[in-house]
């Protein structure tokens, strides 16, 4: 989980807040006391903990909460807005044709960023190619290759050819019918004069759209100057922090940048090819504070479901059919949409369950998924449809199919079960129904 002690840190903070009596200063000194030391051990600079948290202070009691919130509520507001505040504004990413430079130092994951912005794009509905303009990395090309491969997105690159601007222009010419272009560049160890040289002539040949600068979370508060100085020497116009999910000063890399206001663009979340998100300030912040973000919940399901196979799915399941065949999509669906443990920040109220189940449990559920579709793999197509027809017999030619234990097969009916006698209950819920049904038709109009 991206900044997982920060997050649960502010949860329990703010739970002093939600469960107490009375809202007083004293209570407030506090809580504020404990923002600090959450902040500044997410490597947040000592000077902006400080502010952030005398202005919580000062809001909570010097102004008066909007009619009808009560002062708990206002409290609440208060620190998620001021939250929210240190971290920048908005800027949604371009869905129409552009071209993107990547520019940064050595390290920092340029190339691999290359691909999961291809990714991204491609999963909006844009055709998107890249450019192996890194020369100075050997594996550079490669790896970049591997990454377009994988997506089946179309590759330039001219192996051995220390020449970047003539490969980009090449490149440029080649894909000229795609609507987004990504161009990888190489890095140094430090911002020199030799590298701001290769990058303006690269520029030049490229005329980006977007130019992004990549950085590694892990160098923190360092963030800052490095934004700052890329920006004086090349103008970027945003920042991809990557691997925000495995370091600790993440909270001082987001705040520092932030402060620079080049916009955050993107955050790397994972190591999957898939584990880049475009950066939202109020939803970050909402799910480090447990509110989940169906928002992007919503948005991971479109870019992996089949919109009319999904439909189709929910009518039955509201009609209160629910066979094998229903589990297994629902299954499917899921899978696609990442790790467990990253959906489950994305559902309000999900992240406290996460935090005490910890991450052996979530693992272990997943496994749990992953064996029963192998058993359902093993299952004919009359038996999805017919699940009560599954007994003694079946179970075991399924259990020698899927190379496991009777028992499995058994624990997977029985979740199947429960899942069943849930949708049974829905399925007898019309208000339920009735509400489920306009979402779904809203969702239509909206072309979600």
């Amino acid at each position: 989980m991206v900044l997982e002690n920060f997050g649960k840190s502010l949860r329990d903070t703010l739970k002093k807040v939600t469960r107490a009596g009375h809202i007083d200063k004293e209570l407030m000194k506090e809580v504020v006391r404990d923002m600090q030391r959450a902040l500044l051990q997410a490597d947040v600079n000592v000077k902006l903990a400080l502010e952030l948290t005398r202005r919580i202070e000062k809001r909570v009691f010097g102004e008066e909460p909007p009619s009808g919130m009560s002062l708990r509520e206002w409290a609440v507001k208060v620190v998620y807005d001021e939250l929210v505040a240190i971290l920048g504004t908005k800027r949604e990413p371009r869905l129409k044709r552009h071209r993107v430079m990547l520019v940064g130092l050595y390290g920092q994951g340029k190339t691999t960023t290359a691909g999961k912005l291809a990714r991204y794009y491609h999963n909006k509905g844009l055709s998107v190619g890249v450019i192996a303009g890194d020369v100075h990395r050997p594996a550079a090309y490669d790896q970049l290759q591997q990454l377009a491969d994988g997506l089946d997105a179309p590759f330039y690159g001219e192996r051995g050819n220390p020449d970047a601007p003539a490969i980009v222009k090449a490149g440029l010419a080649h894909m000229e019918h795609l609507e987004v272009v990504i161009i990888d560049t190489a890095g140094r160890h430090s911002l020199d004069t030799d590298l701001v040289e290769e990058m303006e002539r690269v520029a030049a040949v490229a005329e980006p759209d977007e130019f992004y600068l990549v950085l590694d979370a892990a160098v923190g508060q360092q963030a800052g100057p490095q934004a700052q100085a890329f920006h004086d020497a090349v103008g970027i116009t945003g920042v991809v922090l990557t691997k925000l999910d495995g370091t600790a000063k993440g909270g001082g890399a987001l705040s520092a940048v932030a402060i620079t206001e080049a916009p955050i663009m993107f955050i790397g979340v994972g190591e999957g090819p898939s584990d880049l998100e475009s950066f939202d300030p109020e939803r970050f912040i909402g799910r480090l504070l447990g509110y989940g973000d169906i928002s992007g919940l919503l948005e991971k399901a479109r870019e992996v479901m089949d919109e009319d196979k999904a439909e189709e799915t929910a009518r039955k399941m509201l009609s209160g059919k629910f066979t094998l065949v229903e589990l297994r999509d629902q299954m499917d669906a899921l899978s696609g949409m990442g790790s467990m443990q990253k959906l489950m920040q994305m559902i309000p109220g999900f992240a406290n369950l996460q935090s005490k189940q910890g991450k052996g449990d979530m693992d272990a559920t997943e496994a749990r998924m992953k064996k029963f579709k192998v058993i359902m793999d093993s299952m004919t197509e009359y038996e999805m449809q017919n699940p009560r027809l599954i007994k003694s017999s079946r179970i075991k030619r399924i259990a020698r199919g899927a190379g496991v234990d009777p028992q499995q097969v058994k624990g997977l009916l029985k979740y199947y079960n429960q899942s069943k006698s849930m949708v049974k209950n829905l399925a007898g819920n019309r208000r339920m129904q009735k509400r489920l049904m306009r979402q779904m038709q809203q969702s239509g109009d909206l072309g979600m």
